[in-house]
């Protein structure tokens, strides 16, 4: 056996498939280790955990092979050992491994940053290189890591080639019937995998880690690549259209005029909650925080002191107890702050091809007679933030780096110069800088005579969490809580500073996060990792109040617009919370996947693979208990998401079609 392996043309093949297993073993085995206590330990699991993913490796595996042995069987055996022949043999064999270990040490940083395989976030920071490159620099020992890798592939080469391997390839007489032979079980594993195998089949357990442990990475990355689109009616459940629509409209009609329940089922006219008052129209600045959990705020029992001044202002201001976002990504958040709708799957709406010209709050405030801002401390090219909301209205004030400024902006762009930067990392620069362009914006701004909405997102707490030394009592680039504790300090120092400006007393201020700092879970969908903190602040005429009842981003601009007595036509999901009788309360999430509607301690999670599952979620322990499906709540969760996809790739959701 050990003679046959060494030997004959197919020897190299059969080496690296061993070493592609035995590093792929390496990988599970760490990651099983490394979030041992979130994952079922149970012996039988145990060997599924290792059976699918072997059966996943070996699928993952044939993607390398075949080419290579296609080659070996169709070079003839004149030419073997020729120098042509070396020169691709030592080249394909010492990339392969090269690329092997890259995809091993890239295993660890991606799960240590989202707890997953590689998935669609991983094919995005092929796009965006600038960010993730950099951001991969600031955060690990990229020299000691490549210098690592190169040892390993000389290590591996020198120790191949001491076991005569090369030799024996080079040596080898297999006739054609033999590589022939040789080389079809290979193709036939291929084909298998490319044809009836996806990565959702190893999602076997209703334990998600479970599940991620039996996937091959390199697989569920050409999955993602594959799948980054997800077409509703193909995957999902459905009802016939007209159904879905007329329990959506149900939703709205006894608080809404629906002007098209036909075509649009939540098109419908506003009417303000105070006919007998005027309609109030200060200045709105809107923060959406990076990454920013609940659970770091000491106003949902954080002892750590990370936020006394978002604390301070929540106090003071308005705050949402019971808020959830829609997503686990900053896109997400803007998709469903800005358009007001629940998560379609796949990508977000703002890189998705269709993402210009259509309704969203930016609308809202045009109508009411305001100029409109979106700041971002980086390059806003980065994710396509700056085409989506330049072709939804939004003049752009960013870190451009020049040589991305023709990337589709339709509005007037503003820079943020290299004077105005004190510190900058991956992601831009820091939260202090972003809020000083944006008072000296406002000042610009107030002198025109108009109100204006701005719209920032910061970028400090995300890896490398590095910051600007000596603002808070935690060093620069030491963990997630420092990050934190800064963004809060931003936040504070930007509010003291427009407290001075004539501008701010008439000036609404608005904060909430994009999505919390790790959606991580074994759960289908972790719920306790949607809860985010908002809060409104400096509204005219209000008193401190703390807004408990379930909602999610979707519904905080409807719920402001409110607050401002407007009236206007609408095709948002969200809703002013206020109107939301008892009982109806409920908040969207979901990932590129799965798709939930939360009501009260129930939740109904649906799934690409036309898959339905209904639980009762226990908020101290966060678990979901399955639970008999409820056909009621499964025909209102499928009719909002199904009409979300349909009013989007239909261009319901365009300007053109609002009355």
């Amino acid at each position: 056996m050990k003679h046959y392996f060494f030997t004959g043309r197919f020897a190299l093949l059969r080496v690296f498939v061993v070493f592609f297993l035995l590093l792929s073993f390496i990988v599970r085995c760490s990651l099983l280790i490394w979030d041992f206590r979130e994952t079922d330990t149970g012996i039988i699991d145990l060997f599924r955990i290792f059976g699918t993913g072997l059966f996943f490796d070996l699928g993952t595996v044939s993607f390398f092979a075949v080419p290579y042995a296609l080659y070996l069987i169709l070079m003839p055996a004149k030419w073997t050992g020729s120098l042509p022949d070396r020169i691709m043999t030592y080249t394909g064999f010492g990339l392969g491994v090269l690329l092997l270990y890259f995809s091993f040490f890239a295993e660890f940083t991606f799960w240590d940053e989202f707890h997953r395989r590689f998935n669609f976030i991983a094919v995005d920071y092929l796009i965006y290189t600038y960010e993730v490159v950099k951001n991969i620099n600031e955060s690990y020992p990229i020299p000691v890591l490549i210098c690592a890798m190169l040892i390993l592939m000389a290590s591996t080469l020198f120790t191949v080639y001491r076991f005569s391997v090369f030799h024996q390839v080079f040596l080898s007489a297999d006739t054609l019937g033999k590589r022939g032979i040789n080389g079809v079980p290979w193709l036939v594993l291929l084909l298998l995998f490319g044809i009836f195998v996806s990565n959702e089949d190893a999602e076997w357990s209703s334990n998600r880690y479970d599940n991620e442990l039996s996937k091959a990475g390199i697989f569920s990355f050409f999955a993602a690549f594959r799948n980054n689109e997800l077409s509703y009616p193909e995957f999902y459940r459905t009802l016939p259209e007209k159904q879905a629509f007329e329990e959506v409209a149900n939703r709205y009609k006894d608080r809404d005029r629906i002007t098209d329940a036909g075509s649009n089922p939540v098109c419908r006219y506003i009417n303000r909650p105070d006919s007998a008052k005027a309609p109030l129209k200060p200045n709105v600045i809107f923060i959406c925080v990076e990454s920013l959990s609940a659970r770091f705020l000491g106003s949902f029992g954080n002892r750590k002191n990370l936020t006394p001044n978002l604390d301070t202002l929540a106090a003071e201001g308005i705050l949402f107890t019971n808020l959830y976002a829609t997503g686990t990504r900053t896109v997400r958040g803007m998709e469903a702050i800005t358009l007001s709708i629940p998560p379609t799957p796949g990508r977000s709406i703002v890189k998705r091809a269709h993402h210009t010209d259509m309704f969203t709050i930016g609308e809202v405030f045009r109508q009411q007679g305001y100029t409109r801002h979106f700041f971002y401390g980086g390059d806003g090219y980065f994710d396509n933030m700056n085409a989506f909301f330049s072709g939804n209205g939004f003049d752009i004030v960013d870190r451009g780096r020049g040589f991305l400024m023709g990337d589709g902006i339709r509005t007037n762009r503003t820079n943020i110069n290299d004077e105005e930067v004190t510190f900058e990392n991956a992601w831009g620069v820091c939260d202090e800088d972003i809020f000083r362009k944006v008072i000296r914006q406002a000042d610009i701004q107030e002198a025109q005579g108009k109100p204006f909405f701005d719209f920032i997102m910061t970028t400090s707490n995300h890896k490398p969490y590095t910051y600007p030394e000596g603002k808070i009592d935690i060093p620069s680039g030491t963990g997630r809580e420092g990050a934190v504790k800064y963004t809060d300090y931003a936040i504070g120092e930007f509010v003291r500073e427009a407290r001075k400006k004539p501008w701010f007393e008439h000036t609404v201020l608005v904060i909430m996060s994009d999505h919390c700092a790790s959606s991580a879970g074994r759960w289908e969908l972790d719920v306790d990792n949607y809860h985010i903190p908002a809060l409104i602040y400096n509204l005219p005429g209000s008193t401190p109040a703390r807004q408990s009842g379930l909602c999610s981003q979707i519904d905080l601009f409807p719920t402001l617009f409110g607050y401002l007595n407007w009236s206007y036509t609408s095709s948002f999901f969200g809703e002013d919370i206020h109107t939301v009788p008892s009982g109806q309360e409920r908040a969207f999430v979901g990932n590129y996947r799965k798709l939930g509607l939360l009501k009260g301690d129930r939740i109904m999670v649906l799934g690409d693979r036309k898959t339905a599952n209904f639980y009762r979620w226990d908020p101290h322990t966060d678990a979901l208990l399955k639970q008999e499906p409820d056909p009621d709540f499964l025909l209102e969760t499928i009719s909002f998401y199904q009409v979300a996809e349909s009013l989007y790739t239909g261009g319901k959701l365009d300007m053109k079609n609002q009355e």
